[in-house]
């Protein structure tokens, strides 16, 4: 090799790894600027009133968004309690019985939807729940989430499910363990970890949607315990607050969306962690 080309290879790639350093940079600086300029005007409506007090009316000073931060969990937990097993029983039987074209069809159905925009999602919800139940409800917002939710855990416990070695399937059926209970025994407990990460993937997913929520749950600016009624949740109320024209509510917007990031970036580092520890 000449000294020529050796130079020429060197300045090749120092070239190649400059660009790349750039293009990260590029990728980081936004998120980075988002992270700044929330942390900057939302930190200090960060309060233990923020966290157990309802909204103020406007120009009363204080309030919080306990009511959106509670209205979320409930509408969360219950959209969980229908996407996360209609998800993972899905998976199991398009991995374990499923290889014809009706398993076909559901994974296209399933990346379908989970590529329709969130806003058609809530008036597919608006149309099955809010108008025969001629009002808006938690209900109806639960069940837009967890159509969301569906196919992200259906797709992610298949491929996990897919993982686990043929040799655990072939060793409990060969004990004479049926196929259904060596699907839950043994195939699924050995992609837990894995399962688990694509629900926390799934549950940040939905935490942040605001637009199937302004045609289904509403939004309430008070506490709200009945599930047939509108209720109020954390992304509801930061849009709600962020176009009105009162500085308090732009600083609970900003509270609200420091909380939301916060919130969003914990559950994606745990799901980060749980995909690490797995290997």
């Amino acid at each position: 090799m000449t000294l020529r080309s050796l130079v020429m290879r060197r300045a090749t790639n120092l070239s190649a790894t400059l660009l790349m350093g750039l293009a990260t940079l590029m990728v980081l600086l936004p998120l980075g600027i988002i992270f700044y300029h929330i942390i900057k005007m939302g930190f200090s409506s960060i309060n233990p009133g923020f966290f157990t007090s309802i909204p103020k009316p406007p120009g009363e000073a204080g309030g919080g968004m306990a009511n959106g931060m509670a209205g979320s969990a409930v509408m969360i937990g219950m959209a969980s309690l229908v996407g996360v097993p209609v998800g993972i029983f899905g998976a199991i039987y398009l991995t374990e019985y499923g290889g014809g074209r009706l398993a076909t069809a559901i994974r296209f159905s399933a990346d379908v939807l989970s590529g329709i925009p969130s806003i058609i999602t809530g008036m597919v919800a608006y149309t099955l729940l809010v108008v025969p139940m001629k009002g808006f409800s938690a209900l109806a917002g639960s069940f837009a989430l967890a159509l969301i939710m569906i196919p992200i855990v259906l797709r992610t416990t298949e491929e996990q499910l897919k993982m686990v070695p043929v040799s655990l399937r072939e060793a409990s059926l060969a004990l004479g363990v049926p196929l259904w209970r060596t699907s839950l025994k043994v195939t699924l407990r050995s992609a837990l970890t894995g399962v688990i990460t694509g629900i926390l993937l799934a549950v940040a997913r939905v935490a942040g949607e605001t637009a199937p929520l302004l045609f289904t749950a509403l939004g309430n600016q008070f506490w709200s315990n009945k599930l047939t009624e509108p209720m109020a949740a954390l992304p509801l109320q930061i849009f709600n607050f962020a176009i009105a024209p009162y500085e308090d509510w732009h600083r609970l917007a900003w509270g609200g969306a420091l909380v939301l990031v916060v919130l969003m970036f914990t559950l994606s580092l745990a799901a980060r962690w749980l995909g690490r520890s797995k290997h």
